[in-house]
């Protein structure tokens, strides 16, 4: 009887060429066949890689990041906007400050 050597999300990355985070994406969506152990671990058969490999693209990000630079910063205002607005009070405040 031979024993299959179930490989880890950091194995299958480097064995097709992505990122770990993209490994799990495609196990979860049903793309990459992926086994549970203990329910916690996700484990894959080597077999079962070759089968998908052709399929997948190395190197290949699954979401792409494009946008407009006005787009950008919108967003950059969006996530900093507390920054922004402490600097704006500080830059206030000094110019009192130092005017008297």
């Amino acid at each position: 009887m031979a024993t299959h050597k179930l490989l880890t999300i950091r194995e299958v990355a480097s064995y097709l060429n992505i990122t770990e985070k993209e490994v799990v994406e495609l196990a979860e969506s049903g793309v990459i066949p992926a086994y549970k152990v203990g329910g916690v671990y996700l484990r894959f058969k080597k077999e079962q890689l070759d089968q998908v490999r052709p399929g997948i693209k190395p190197n290949q990000s699954l979401v792409t990041i494009e946008g407009t630079l006005i787009e950008k910063v919108r967003d950059f205002i969006y996530h900093n906007d507390f920054y922004i607005l402490s600097l704006i009070v500080i830059f206030f405040l000094l110019y009192f400050i130092v005017k008297l």
